[in-house]
């Protein structure tokens, strides 16, 4: 056996016992450890119900926008050229996603449509010629902007051209506009949270290595003495705290899926608010590994970091 494979299998075993010690100081500090893993739990818990209530609400919002529409209403006596190059103009506007284009004909059948079950208005219809004028469907693409189509619209050349005032569903418009407030306030207040009970959790972790420490003191000297290297003395500290944060992060996938499950079966509820709560939980199952590595990752660095900087700290020596 070469020097080199002789070198690599003692690096292995000192890996292996690291990890070893590690777990053994993790169960004789379990009672040390409840509260780092207690508040872990809610950070990261925190952190993940705030990704999934992002991404709902930005499927809310993309599902409304896409209903939303502004119709423009042409005059009768204007030519089919002049309807076309007008729907042309529109259609390049840079905040307009799509057009379509609505003849009378087209437009009357659209009106009916929509209002079948209302006898009054489709009566009304009837009895007259065709009152339904040629209209343009406009599809904006950022309704934060939707002030430049209109500002088009109100050109002389082109009011001209129109029957009546554009019709804005403005009802959608001010549904989307909390369900974006709504986002960025949960967005910020996640990430406020998120950072404090980190803070939080990051003193609690430093308190339990500062104790573990202290309680190993005797151990350690004579580690030191025997000549250990740093790195085999704090890796054990460091074992027990990603062990907080796998534990932790399996803890709060449970809570959340739990929740899910409790909503979906108990109280049967497709919504809770403004959050829909049906394409959360189908957006958690579909995206439950991404979001499971993503917590076992977040944990992992919170309480490894922690760490590091507590076993710097307390330690009391140089890095070899």
């Amino acid at each position: 056996m070469t020097s080199r494979s002789v070198n690599l299998k003692r690096k292995w075993i000192t890996f292996l016992r690291i990890i070893h010690t590690g777990m053994v100081n993790f169960l004789r500090n379990i009672s040390l450890a409840v509260a780092a893993i207690a508040v872990m739990v809610v950070t990261l818990t925190i952190l993940l119900f705030s990704l999934i209530a992002n991404e709902t609400f930005s499927n809310t919002i993309v599902q409304i926008t896409n209903k939303i529409d502004i119709s423009i209403y042409l005059k009768d006596s204007n030519s089919e050229e002049q309807n076309k190059t007008l729907v042309q103009q529109v259609d390049n506007l840079p905040n307009v996603r799509g057009t379509e284009y609505l003849s009378k004909a087209d437009a009357l059948e659209r009106y009916i449509s929509q209002n079948t079950g209302n006898e009054a208005l489709l009566s009304a219809v009837n009895q007259t010629d065709n009152p339904i004028p040629a209209t343009i469907l406009v599809k904006p693409a950022d309704l934060d902007k939707i002030e430049d189509i209109r500002q088009f619209l109100a050109r002389p050349e082109v009011a001209a051209l129109q029957s009546d005032e554009p019709s804005y569903s403005g009802d959608r418009k001010e549904a989307i506009d909390k369900i974006s407030d709504a986002t960025n306030t949960l967005q910020r207040i996640g990430v406020l949270a998120v950072i404090v009970f980190t803070v939080i959790c990051a003193l609690i972790i430093f308190n339990t290595i500062q104790m573990a420490i202290f309680n190993r003191r005797d151990e350690i000297t004579i580690m030191r003495l025997l000549g250990a290297k740093t790195s085999y003395i704090r890796g054990p500290f460091i074992v027990e705290s990603i062990i907080y944060g796998i534990l932790s992060a399996v803890i709060s996938v449970l809570i959340i899926n739990s929740a899910f499950l409790a909503s979906n079966n108990a109280l049967q509820a497709s919504s809770l608010g403004l959050l829909d709560i049906a394409y959360a939980s189908e957006y958690f199952t579909e995206n439950f590994l991404k979001l499971f590595g993503l917590q076992l990752v977040a944990g992992i660095l919170i309480g490894m970091v922690s760490s590091i900087i507590a076993t710097r700290r307390y330690l009391k020596f140089k890095v070899k």
